[in-house]
């Protein structure tokens, strides 16, 4: 009884007064915070919406599933499909030049994937590989365009693949630029996952991720094509502003977060792709480790070509553009699989051409 007198004397319980404002200053606390939030939301949507005006979509709409998706379409002649990374949307092709040359020779359809560019993604579902490939089936359907070749670069190849896979018939061939084709871990992912999560997700990408995400947009851009310097002409077409909007960074983080997944899903398939596979890489690739990616991938496919352009990194379609048109025109040509050696000699001429 002594002891418990002396703790009372010494830590006596709070008054009515005390706990009134303490519970006070919470409120205020609180409330500041919820203000703070919603003004960064208002800030952040208000930006994005401002980036839309001032670089409007300039492509054509088609809508399948309920899902508004926007493409660009240049040229005539056998059809090419070319489906961007993250980050960057299908203006990524005019900057690199790659949609300019291939149009040359063919009709190319260069898509926003769902929830890039001006491409709608909507809620309720997961986004994998699979279903954009689906999405992208049913579009090219509706647009008239069959048994085409697919261009993918980094993400795009994994659409790419999904839908070579669940439809060969659709497809004509693969050209496949620096992608991730097995499951690793990867630290990005993990940073990405929390806006990928619905609610918490919601808040951070209407308040903090945008803003984070100006800051380090810079370094991401220099990394994606180190060792090289970025080029003149993405600072040109790129904007900033599109992939910080809220809803894109949405189709960013679910992309990111579950690559490993898709990779998951679709390496069993690969033996089983009975369509000629041209897979291309730079040799000094930062982003995507190119031995356990790109020339894994080329071992298990008897029937694939190799091109590493040892001196370029993730975004090497900018670095040979030409060669890319050239893998392009080569594919939809002879869509019968090109023998061993006929891959070897294809790599051997790429690493002269660009080593």
């Amino acid at each position: 009884m002594e002891t418990s007198l002396i703790n009372r004397l010494l830590h006596p319980l709070p008054s009515s007064t005390t706990m009134g404002t303490r519970q006070s200053q919470t409120t205020t606390i609180l409330a500041a915070s919820a203000a703070a939030l919603a003004a960064a939301a208002l800030y952040n949507t208000y930006r994005a919406r401002q980036v839309e005006r001032k670089h409007p979509p300039v492509g054509r709409f088609v809508e399948v599933a309920g899902t508004r998706l926007h493409y660009l379409e240049q040229g005539e002649g056998p059809p090419v499909v070319l489906l961007h990374g993250n980050v960057v949307s299908a203006d990524d092709w005019i900057s690199s030049g790659v949609l300019d040359r291939v149009a040359r020779h063919h009709r190319v359809i260069a898509f926003d994937r769902p929830g890039f560019g001006y491409s709608e993604r909507p809620r309720g579902s997961a986004w994998t590989a699979a279903s954009q490939a689906e999405l992208i089936r049913q579009a090219l359907v509706r647009i008239g365009v069959e048994r085409a070749v697919l261009v993918g670069h980094s993400w795009g190849t994994s659409v790419a693949l999904a839908l070579a896979l669940a439809m060969p018939v659709a497809v004509r061939g693969l050209v496949l630029i620096s992608g991730y084709y097995h499951p690793t871990l990867r630290a990005d992912s993990l940073l990405v996952a929390p806006a990928a999560v619905p609610f918490i997700g919601d808040i951070l990408r209407y308040t903090l991720s945008p803003l984070l995400g100006r800051a380090l947009l810079p370094i991401v851009i220099k990394g994606m094509f180190a060792p090289l310097p970025v080029p003149e002409r993405f600072s040109r077409g790129f904007v900033p502003g599109m992939p910080l909007r809220p809803w894109q960074v949405r189709a960013e983080a679910q992309d990111g977060s579950t690559m490993a997944y898709g990779a998951a899903s679709l390496e069993s398939g690969y033996r089983n792709l009975a369509v000629p596979v041209a897979l291309m890489a730079g040799g000094k690739d930062r982003v995507v480790d190119v031995g356990r990616h790109t020339l894994r991938l080329h071992e298990e496919l008897p029937h694939s070509s190799l091109h590493l352009i040892q001196r370029a990194g993730h975004m090497v379609h900018y670095a040979v553009p030409d060669q890319v048109a050239d893998l392009v025109a080569a594919v939809s040509a002879n869509p019968a699989p090109a023998s061993r050696a006929g891959a070897d000699a294809g790599e051997i001429g790429a690493e002269r051409l660009c080593a």
